[in-house]
């Protein structure tokens, strides 16, 4: 687009992510503002409406997009919505960044990508973790030949605590909603295709996770086309923090990035070392990711270049979530084809 700013975003779904990006379009990102915001439960659309003085406070998201003055939208309502969202923002003309994942159905997302296309809008998919400055001098190092060709691949994602059951009930369960952030990573940081996944999990944390479908412990292996092989953990509770760390093994060294923590003091005495712990969780982890994002969304759309993270980058992960729920009901290695024929 011709226009070189403020970009004017309508923000749709007023929960705590769609808070969380209100406060940094307003605060944070120069280039743009919070024309609109648009959530079913109106009460909550109102607070953060009046928190920032934004002039279009609507529980109707259709007259958000009706709204000329608005050019992209930024969709954080729940992920059973996001395709429908994203099919009339389309419609409307309007650039458009979503949180993930996209959906659960690869079809329903199939034709939310082409709605996308079909418009010739920007799509942008709120995978924030690559913004995230530690990893992303990793992809940079590893993509510059510094370690050499990548051998190894490992990936650590643990929770301090289980999410609520309501929200655990609606999530997906713990491939989509949780290790879809480190799918993505994984394809990231090695710039490869995974080709075939095998995932073991367990109840080790929460009873009541099982009784809904869930697991709460998962150890997945990643074959990738590059011929790397990967490994990712997750558990919904160490009881430490929020324990975020990747390291890539090659053939001419080490690459990794491990847990943030709120100074960088050691302590030591006659009884060890000893220093802070992991921030406690996503938000104040990943505070500088979320921010990057969304400045590279906007910025992809004022200067009309491809966004960082496309629709296809938002759909593969969701393949791979698919599959390692197939590997685990089935206890054998999936091939991606085998859940995605369309490719």
């Amino acid at each position: 687009m011709d226009k070189k700013g403020p970009l004017k975003i309508g923000v749709i779904g007023a929960g705590r992510i769609g808070n969380i990006h209100a406060q940094n379009i307003v605060t944070r990102i120069p280039n743009a503002e919070v024309g609109a915001i648009a959530d079913i439960n109106l009460q909550a659309a109102e607070q953060i409406g009046a928190q920032f003085a934004v002039p279009l406070i609507t529980k109707n998201h259709q007259e958000l997009l009706d709204d000329a003055s608005i050019d992209a939208v930024v969709i954080c309502s729940a992920t059973a919505t996001h395709t429908q969202m994203i099919r009339d923002s389309a419609a409307a003309g309007k650039h458009i960044f979503c949180e993930k994942p996209i959906d659960f159905d690869l079809a329903r997302i199939d034709q939310a990508l082409q709605a996308v296309e079909e418009a010739n809008v920007k799509l942008q998919i709120g995978f924030n973790r690559r913004f995230d400055p530690g990893f992303r001098r990793v992809r940079e190092m590893i993509a510059d030949g510094k370690i050499g060709d990548p051998h190894i691949l490992r990936i650590t994602s643990r929770d301090p605590e289980p999410l609520p059951l309501d929200y655990l009930k609606v999530s997906g369960g713990i491939f989509l909603d949780m290790t879809i952030h480190d799918f993505d990573m994984a394809r990231y940081l090695i710039g490869s295709e995974v080709t075939q996944i095998y995932a073991a999990g367990a109840v080790l944390v929460d009873p009541k996770i099982g009784e809904l479908g869930d697991l709460d412990t998962t150890l997945i292996t990643l074959h990738f086309e590059n011929g790397v092989i990967g490994a990712i953990d997750n558990s919904r509770k160490a009881v430490y923090g929020y324990d975020q760390r990747i390291e890539v093994f090659g053939s001419q060294g080490l690459l990794s990035a491990g847990n943030e923590t709120p100074d960088r003091h050691l302590y030591s005495n006659t009884e060890g070392v000893h220093g802070p712990l992991p921030l406690y969780f996503f938000l104040e982890r990943y505070t500088a990711s979320y921010i990057a994002e969304l400045q590279s969304f906007v910025d992809c759309v004022l200067n009309d270049t491809t966004p960082e993270v496309t629709g296809i980058d938002g759909r593969i992960p969701v393949v791979m979530g698919l599959a390692a729920i197939r590997s685990y009901e089935e206890k054998r290695p999936v091939r991606l084809q085998e859940v995605d024929r369309a490719n």
